[in-house]
Order: structure tokens, then C-alpha cells, then sequence
């Protein structure tokens, strides 16, 4: 499948577009950090009453203060595991997890049986403020190796992900497709998915790359570096990387609404 690169406001124009569904980590982001010009387009886009909703990998500890400080409608954490809305301080539970404390202990456990395999996987420095899944720093492991973790979790009945920063072991359905499904259903009826735009850029964002449940969906640039690795790829992909991307996206969404 081709991937048409993002060049024109057309595009959008019979979509009337007025949400948009980001990841965070390499698509909001530039080296790591937000910048002046993505604060920006984020205010542009709330003034012009387009919805912004982080859909990230980040822990449920991260995501509550983010979205309380960022011009956003809230966000949904640990790849598809919690909902913060926008008016609430308490987290939604998007993954039925009777016993919070057991579920930690089996994903703990889990970690340390891959551990077993793969010595030197260090837990994340945000582990201790998720509630959903379990991270370790994706940094060193080759793609290979990536796959035998994969498989690994998959016999211990977990599924797996991993972004350009960070390895999640998760439960298995869940996925950012499928809480963006539930959050929409519940939180934004008003809005389908032909209004929506989902936006992303490694791994963990696959399914929000699925044409059959998102028409409009836009991977910034460095999706490229995973092109051979996607089973879905997004429908349009930006000229320039990480927040720039983002901020391009932006600007061609606003210039819709200017018309």
C-alpha cells in the first residue's frame, strides 16, 4: 500500500474535520521536547474549536499533569489502557482489570521471565506510575530481538508494542484503535470517524493506521524509518518530522477552516 504525502488542504475539505487524535512521543515532540511552534498550532487549533486528543504510550502519572497543562480535550494513556477527560482529574479505566494490585504483580512478574532471556532490559523511569501496563527502555534492541520479546509475551498470554522510546507489555486487546473507539462512543458522540483525523508515528500507532476504521489518518514524517515493519501504514504522511510534522498538519487542517 502507497503511502500520498500530505501536501494539500483538499484533502480535508469534505471531511469537516474537527477532531484530531495524536500520539505524543515523535509526533508532538522534536528532540524530545515540545516546542514553541507546536504549543502554537495547538492553540490555533482550540481556538478554532478543533479538538486536540493525546493518544500516547506514556504512563497514567504523565498523561494526568499533561493534560491539565496542554491546550488539549483530554488523553488517553499506556497505549489504550486509560482515559483522562478533559474535566476530571480521575482516570478512566478503558481495560477491565478486576485487581489493580494483581495485575501489576503479573506484569512484574511477566517482565522478569523476559529479563530471564533478554539480561540487560531496564524497567522505564515512568514504570511506577502506570496502571495498565508494564515499560522497559527500547533502546539497543535490534528488530530481531524485538520479535522474540513479542513472541515471548504472546506465550504468556500479553501482548506487546513498542514505540521510539519505550517496550510495553500490555493486555492483549488493548490498543489505541479500540480506546479511541470507546472514548469517541462515550465522550464524543457528536463525532464520527469520518470528522477525525489520527495521527502518529512507530509502532504502537499501528492501529490507528487501519482505513477500515479510520479514513483519515497521517504519519509525520519518521514513520518512514518503520514502513517495512507496519501492516497498516497511515493514508497521507507529512514532508517534515516529529513536531514539525505535526505543526504542518496543523496549518493545512486551519487553512481548511479558513476557506
Amino acid at each position: 500500500m502507497s503511502l500520498d504525502t500530505l501536501t494539500s488542504p483538499s484533502i480535508f475539505i469534505n471531511g469537516n474535520i474537527s477532531l484530531i487524535a495524536t500520539d505524543m512521543d515523535g509526533t508532538l515532540t522534536t528532540h524530545g521536547k515540545f516546542t514553541s511552534s507546536l504549543l502554537k498550532a495547538l492553540e490555533a487549533l482550540a481556538e478554532a474549536k478543533i479538538v486536540v486528543l493525546l493518544i500516547t504510550g506514556r504512563s497514567a502519572g504523565w498523561v494526568q499533569g499533561l493534560k491539565s497543562y496542554l491546550p488539549v480535550t483530554g488523553a488517553i494513556a499506556e497505549n489504550g489502557g486509560v482515559f483522562f477527560p478533559a474535566n476530571s482529574e480521575q482516570p478512566k479505566l478503558l481495560t477491565p482489570i478486576p485487581n489493580l494490585i494483581n495485575h501489576r504483580q503479573q506484569l512484574a512478574a511477566t517482565f522478569d521471565y523476559l529479563k530471564s532471556h533478554f539480561p540487560q532490559i531496564e524497567e522505564s523511569t515512568d514504570n511506577p506510575f502506570r496502571l495498565t501496563d508494564w515499560t522497559f527502555d527500547v533502546q539497543g534492541l535490534t528488530s530481531d530481538e524485538l520479535q522474540q520479546l513479542e513472541q515471548l509475551c504472546k506465550a504468556k498470554n500479553w501482548g506487546f508494542t513498542y514505540s521510539t522510546v519505550q517496550c510495553h507489555i500490555k493486555p492483549q486487546n488493548q490498543t489505541k484503535a479500540t480506546s479511541l473507539l470507546q472514548v469517541l462512543n462515550s465522550y464524543f458522540t457528536e463525532i464520527t470517524t469520518e470528522n477525525l483525523i489520527t495521527v502518529g508515528d512507530s509502532p504502537n500507532d499501528e492501529t490507528l493506521f487501519d482505513r477500515s476504521l479510520f479514513p483519515f489518518s497521517v504519519g509525520v514524517a519518521n514513520i518512514l524509518h518503520y514502513k517495512d515493519k507496519l501492516k497498516f501504514l497511515p493514508t497521507y504522511v507529512t514532508s517534515l518530522e516529529e513536531g514539525e510534522g505535526f505543526r504542518e498538519l496543523a496549518e493545512l487542517v486551519l487553512q481548511v477552516r479558513s476557506y
